[in-house]
């Protein structure tokens, strides 16, 4: 199995910057996709974005498109969430998941994760 671990978090103010890293160990993460989501107190897990293994495959959910940038490094098992033009309602516990690749590509569905790292906190005052 794979091992995920979340760095980068912090506190920022609106319209700041962060970018967020996936660690990943354990096995070929190269074989994975990957996603990231994200959770505000009293709220469910909500979809950020996704990126199959190839790297060819990438949704976002339609709150951060165009703000947000997923990426991977394939020979640093590495992911990356580069956030921009942040806004406090951003502000959550941010989880790196993955999963064996499939044919289908990439899932905005949680339950479709089998590897979850700690999370990270991302806090943007106003």
């Amino acid at each position: 199995q794979v091992q995920l671990v979340e760095s980068g978090g912090g506190l920022v103010q609106a319209g700041d910057s962060l970018r967020l890293s996936c660690a990943a160990s354990g096995r070929t993460f190269a074989l994975y996709d990957m996603a990231w989501f994200r959770q505000a107190p009293g709220k469910e897990r909500e979809f950020v974005a996704a990126i199959d293994w190839n790297g060819k495959d990438i949704e976002y959910a339609d709150v951060v498109a165009g703000r947000f940038t997923i990426s991977r490094d394939k020979a640093k098992d590495t992911g990356s969430l580069q956030m921009n033009s942040l806004k406090p309602e951003d502000t959550a516990v941010y989880y790196c998941a993955a999963r064996i690749a499939t044919s289908s590509g990439t899932s905005a569905r949680p339950r479709d994760y089998g590897y979850w790292g700690q999370g990270t906190q991302v806090t943007v005052s106003s």
